[in-house]
């Protein structure tokens, strides 16, 4: 049973991991005993957490990447593959939400920018990493989405249908894989104390709601998350793929 959870051995590739949910999943990936591939838009920030992982007695590599560029998620794959010889698992948690506001306000640019970081990167990454996952037997993906991707808001909406495209891009490629030892799957998180949530957690007063509102009477934390990654990477989630798994205390289930 000791072994449902354990991930000696397996090369783990995290975007977006030098802060927030990501460096909570490579820190807890590391922990249970993984090879972490530190990987964000600055060289600097993904070194720091690499050194890190090091000094606790992990073994972790730091390579920048924008995930925007495809050129550069191509390189992230083959500097991870030159060192290690290919990757087990991939979590695709990076992701931009620049504006905050309805739907209809919102820009071509905007509406691009959100797209092509969150849904085309994506893509673009699973399509570089599934083939070596194939070629070497199994292979797990794991794809940041959120409750947002669940229901409407006029606040981040742009932000939720690129969230639910990601989900439905699980589905499918959980259907083209599984027969190669693949498995596919997305967490869709609550809200989590992270930056990306500063502004709301800042605020006392909306904080208390966001608290009332959910049955655990409580708000996130990156581990919180990073505790599902775990799961869905090791043998403990080996029948489970093509799914959305929903971390977030309740609060979409509740009244």
């Amino acid at each position: 049973m000791g072994q449902l959870f354990d991930l000696t051995g397996q090369v783990a590739v995290i975007t977006g991991s030098s802060r927030g949910i990501g460096k909570a999943i490579a820190w807890q990936m590391a922990a249970h005993g993984a090879k972490v591939v530190i990987s964000s838009r600055k060289v600097e920030a993904c070194e720091t957490v690499a050194e890190e992982l090091r000094n606790a007695g992990f073994e972790a590599t730091a390579v920048a990447c924008h995930v925007g560029d495809k050129s550069q998620l191509q390189n992230l794959v083959d500097n991870t593959t030159a060192k290690y010889g290919g990757i087990d698992v991939l979590v695709c948690n990076a992701a931009t939400n620049p504006v905050y506001g309805p739907t209809r306000d919102m820009t071509d640019e905007a509406w691009d920018k959100i797209m092509n970081t969150n849904v085309r990167s994506t893509f673009w990454l699973c399509n570089m990493v599934l083939p070596g996952m194939a070629e070497r037997g199994r292979g797990r993906v794991i794809v940041l989405s959120s409750i947002a991707a669940l229901r409407g808001n006029d606040v981040i909406g742009t932000y939720g249908v690129s969230k639910a495209a990601e989900a439905a891009l699980v589905r499918n490629l959980a259907v083209e894989w599984g027969p190669k030892n693949i498995r596919v799957n997305a967490i869709a998180p609550g809200l989590v104390r992270t930056d990306f949530a500063k502004a709301l957690i800042d605020d006392p007063k909306r904080l208390a709601q966001a608290e009332q509102r959910t049955p655990v009477r409580r708000i996130g934390e990156p581990d919180d998350i990073a505790g599902v990654a775990v799961f869905l990477a090791s043998a403990a989630g080996d029948y489970v793929t093509g799914q959305t798994l929903i971390a977030d205390g309740g609060e979409t289930i509740a009244g």
